[in-house]
């Protein structure tokens, strides 16, 4: 969408910040920033804000590595209401726990690929579903995608793709996984299972159900 504004408009493009309601704004980009890091990335830390990434085991990682994004800043809410749920809101150290899977790139941008509880976990590796239905969104065939983890007794779990045909014409797992290929989409993270639906369950805000989608289709058949 960046780069359409740019060409219609001729204006810099869209700039992407990142917050939430317990922090409401981590990151944001210069206006004046590069295309690539206003389409890509959500701006480096706004003054005053530290971020890290960890992984599963608390381990904080390096430049490039995804894991959950945590937060330290002056604006970072003091706790909830029912104080019961401040434990899972902040880790041992005091960092905001924000269920955002990302990194951190070389140039100090951060790039947010996901929600942990949106994870698929693969060979005890962490792969964001979004990632990949940025990937199948943008093929010609693919109307509407979710991608969801399921159930797998030798991988932990498998990417599934489920899609919504944008013709009557067949969607085949073959030319979705080429499409993967040709974007450069690393092989792991390829759907090795696709399930044709007529339309995806939305909640009130227009976002996909994907609780119902795991119930529905997350089923060890691989």
């Amino acid at each position: 969408m960046g780069r359409q504004v740019r060409e219609t408009f001729g204006m810099p493009g869209i700039a992407n910040a990142w917050g939430m309601t317990e922090f409401p704004v981590a990151t944001s980009p210069p206006l004046n920033a590069a295309p690539e890091v206003l389409d890509y990335t959500v701006g480096a830390p706004v003054p005053g804000v530290s971020i890290r990434v960890v992984d599963s085991r608390e381990n904080e990682l390096a430049v490039g590595q995804e894991g959950e994004l945590r937060l330290k800043g002056p604006q970072c809410f003091l706790g909830y209401a029912d104080a019961t749920l401040d434990a899972d809101a902040f880790d041992v150290d005091g960092w905001l726990r924000t269920g955002d899977l990302g990194l951190i790139d070389a140039d100090g941008n951060v790039r947010v690929t996901g929600r942990i509880k949106d994870a698929i976990i693969r060979n005890a590796e962490n792969i964001s579903a979004l990632e990949i239905e940025n990937v199948l969104a943008t093929d010609p065939a693919v109307g509407d995608v979710a991608v969801i983890g399921v159930p797998d007794s030798s991988a932990g779990e498998r990417v599934c793709a489920v899609v919504v045909p944008a013709s009557a014409d067949d969607v085949l797992l073959e030319s979705l996984v080429q499409h993967c290929y040709s974007l450069g989409l690393s092989r792991y993270k390829h759907p090795e299972r696709l399930v044709i639906v007529d339309s995806l369950p939305r909640n009130q805000f227009g976002k996909v159900i994907k609780k119902g989608l795991r119930e529905a289709f997350g089923r060890d058949q691989l």
